[in-house]
């Protein structure tokens, strides 16, 4: 390999606040955020919104997430105005 021109390989951890999850890899993503983790050390963080803790593929339960306000919101934002509106 050329030097200089990868990026670093480093021990990272990943952690979906949603459920408490966290696992320690490694991996090339850049993060400002750092954690203790289990063994003493410090390491980079990313947080995550979804995981294998919180997916329900690997949990077997559905986590409903209200998003009807949302599409409300969404729809009375970006919908055409009628003529009669104008």
């Amino acid at each position: 390999m050329k030097k200089g021109i990868h990026p670093e390989y480093r021990p990272v951890v990943f952690q979906d606040p949603s459920c408490d999850f966290s696992i320690l890899t490694r991996s090339t993503i850049k993060t400002k955020e750092k954690i203790k983790w289990t063994d003493g050390n410090e390491y980079p963080l990313v947080k995550l919104e979804i995981s294998s803790g919180s997916h329900p593929f690997f949990t077997g339960k559905q986590k409903l997430v209200d998003t009807a306000g949302r599409v409300e919101k969404f729809k009375k934002k970006y919908s055409k105005k009628k003529a009669s509106e104008k």
